[in-house]
């Protein structure tokens, strides 16, 4: 009796176990299996280009198991045509309204970590390359991405004189299909990478328009909107001696005659504008981290800067 309850365990436990799913592509794969391949990435997340297979699953997923999914044109910029390739996924981001997934592609000893973006759907909407072992410079790159997503990429060197230098770009994907910079932090050429106010020239003659300042390099200005209870701002800021800093371009709209509030659809950043006297508060109510650095925030006081005017001229 016991012999023949152990063999009916051993029959149910095999008839239970998971169905291995093909992932060469030659059979029609279920979504829901071929996406269980994908394990939820642990974020934050951080890979350098020296280990970028660090995480990848020794799982290999062929081309043609990812064009039952995926268009031709989403692999066409980054695989040339019979090109022997491997694919090993390295996770997946699950958002309200997309999902975001990452894997290796690996070319002989060419790595790239690569992210497409799908719909609440499972349609593709758009990919990037984030990272990759091959650029043949001095500079060493990371990949950083947080819960937003925002996806971090940084390259760094160490100059002659023993000082870093460094670019970081942080991308997001937006409501319009594609990936954009939302934030750039560089300290390798002051000319190239000035701030450069991109309202500075439009008109500036409702009530609050004008150029607020702390300093040089943290700074707020307001320009005319399409009406007196709309504005287009510009924030730049560095804080912790220019080592996090913020910037953003938007439109604030008031919702009393002193306060207006800056949100926009698709984006969790919202900041509350008050205006007192010569001064403007800013208080970050909203998650503003495509904006600005980790440990900084759009929360500051700023005052309104004395327009010069032109001396008239006394007629004798």
């Amino acid at each position: 009796m016991k012999l023949s309850c152990i063999f009916l365990m051993l029959i149910i436990l095999i008839g239970c176990k998971p169905k291995k799913v093909d992932l060469s592509g030659e059979t029609k794969i279920d979504q829901k299996d071929f996406l269980s391949i994908f394990k939820p990435l642990p974020l934050p997340y951080f890979v350098a280009d020296t280990n970028i297979d660090k995480n990848a699953d020794t799982i290999s997923i062929g081309l043609k198991a990812f064009e039952q999914f995926f268009p031709d044109s989403a692999f066409s910029t980054y695989i040339k045509k019979n090109q022997l390739f491997k694919i090993h996924p390295v996770g997946i981001i699950n958002k309200t309204k997309e999902k975001y997934l990452l894997f290796v592609l690996t070319e002989k000893k060419k790595k790239r970590l690569m992210v497409f973006v799908m719909n609440e759907k499972n349609q593709y909407l758009a990919g990037k390359e984030l990272l990759n072992n091959f650029n043949n410079t001095d500079y060493h790159y990371t990949i950083n991405i947080n819960k937003e997503p925002t996806f971090l990429l940084s390259q760094e060197k160490i100059n002659k004189d023993n000082s870093l230098l460094f670019t970081r770009e942080g991308w997001i994907y937006n409501d319009v299909g594609i990936f954009m910079v939302v934030t750039k932090d560089s300290n390798e050429d002051p000319a190239k990478t000035a701030v450069i106010n991109p309202i500075d020239t439009l008109a500036a003659l409702n009530k609050f328009s004008g150029n607020f300042y702390k300093d040089k390099n943290n700074y707020l200005s307001v320009r005319d909107g399409k009406n007196a209870s709309h504005y287009i701002f510009f924030i730049h800021f560095e804080k912790n001696n220019g080592t996090c800093t913020g910037e953003l371009k938007g439109e604030l709209k008031l919702n009393t005659p002193k306060t207006g509030v800056f949100t926009q659809n698709g984006d969790p950043c919202i900041i509350d504008f008050n205006f007192a006297g010569n001064t403007v508060q800013l208080k970050e109510q909203g998650s503003c981290g495509n904006h600005r650095g980790i440990k900084c925030f759009f929360d500051d006081t700023y005052t309104r800067k004395k327009e010069i005017k032109p001396k008239k001229l006394v007629k004798r």
